[in-house]
């Protein structure tokens, strides 16, 4: 059986059935992966619980309904099994309309029995698979999620990003580690809060420590300016002393 030629038949034959659910549909596809692991050998032995999981149907008698309604619409041949011990028997019809070389075999159902259906190395293979596949796609996200979070931990080291506006503690950390008191970062803090955070007025800021570093330099120059013009003041010119000019000097004290 060709298994391209056999789905194709199968989903246009399904395009064309009005009958069908998406549930039918879901519930053909998990047969039709464990007959694959079985080799396309007829029957395949089932049990609810496995299906009910593969083809994502979570109530148990919309399961058996569309296990029935498969084999009364054509799809599938359906044997329940009243035995606790014994999975239910379905036969798949094949719907591969020729063989390799062209000629047409029709729809046809494979009648040698195969009891053990279940091929175990096939079916752990198949779960290592999806589980490698799965561990990958964690380790792939974690990595992404690593690298993200690097990323915003560098931005916030660097003042970059969305650590602006800073918290009014990290301004003070960062002004006490360059020696300026917390006086001054409050008043770098204050002045670009209430501006928004724009840099000459117009300009949204891109990195507040670099901001913190000019506010810096800034302050040193004011100091240095203020300080030496403390020191160059010029010292108050004594005033003449305020004496009467009618003062008679020979009267007693």
């Amino acid at each position: 059986m060709n298994y391209i030629r056999h789905l194709s038949a199968a989903f246009q034959q399904m395009d064309a059935d009005t009958r069908l659910t998406p549930y039918h549909i879901s519930l053909y596809m998990a047969l039709f992966r464990r007959w694959n692991l079985n080799f396309f050998k007829n029957p395949i032995s089932v049990s609810r619980d496995e299906l009910m999981r593969l083809s994502k149907i979570g109530s148990v008698n919309t399961y058996t309904k569309c296990l029935k309604q498969l084999d009364q619409f054509g799809y599938i041949r359906y044997e329940p099994s009243y035995n606790p011990h014994r999975g239910s028997l379905i036969y798949l019809y094949s719907f591969d309309k020729g063989d390799d070389k062209g000629t047409d075999t029709g729809s046809e159902i494979a009648v040698r029995p195969y009891t053990n259906n279940t091929n175990p190395l096939n079916y752990e293979n198949e779960t290592n698979l999806g589980k490698r596949a799965k561990n990958f796609e964690t380790s792939s996200n974690d990595s992404e999620m690593k690298k993200e979070k690097s990323s915003a931990k560098r931005e916030r080291m660097t003042g970059y990003g969305p650590d602006i506006p800073p918290l009014e503690e990290h301004v003070k950390i960062y002004f006490d580690e360059k020696g300026y008191p917390s006086l001054e970062a409050e008043k770098f803090y204050n002045y670009f809060q209430s501006n928004g955070w724009l840099v000459g007025g117009r300009s949204k800021m891109k990195d507040w420590k670099a901001a913190a570093r000019n506010w810096m330099l800034n302050a040193q120059k004011f100091n240095a300016y203020a300080k030496d013009q403390r020191n160059h003041q010029p010292r108050p010119k004594p005033g003449n002393l305020h004496s009467g000019t009618g003062k008679d000097y020979g009267e007693p004290l």
